[in-house]
């Protein structure tokens, strides 16, 4: 990114009320660094593949092993940490294991995002 087009202020003028405003909505430090892990899992392109499929289908790990073209132990590891990060969830019909989206939470974090890069 070219520096010559970020706009900056001209005067260093600091509005004391808007900073106290602003750091008393601001998460807290353990909020924020579970945020930015969120969006370090989520950036990894395998990870995103995946996210992406669960949003549209549940699907096992045969299914995503098959869809996004590695190995099944890949998968498996890749879901163990989105199931970690609390992204993805299963479920077991017999011998089957699903895995799905955790909540609605996620879909809408990657529908804003879809959408973003789309405007």
């Amino acid at each position: 990114m070219n520096n010559s087009n970020i706009e900056i202020c001209k005067a260093t003028i600091i509005d004391q009320q808007k900073i106290d405003s602003v750091t008393r909505l601001m998460p807290d430090n353990k909020d924020i660094t579970e945020l930015s892990e969120t969006f370090k899992v989520l950036s990894d392109p395998t990870r995103l593949r995946i996210v992406l499929a669960l949003s549209m289908e549940e699907l096992c790990v045969c299914d995503l092993a098959a869809l996004i073209n590695v190995s099944i132990s890949a998968i498996s590891h890749q879901l163990r940490l989105l199931k970690g990060m609390k992204i993805v969830t299963y479920r077991k019909a017999g011998k089957m294991v699903y895995y799905s989206l955790d909540d609605q939470h996620v879909q809408n974090l990657i529908d804003a995002a879809q959408k973003h890069i789309l405007e």
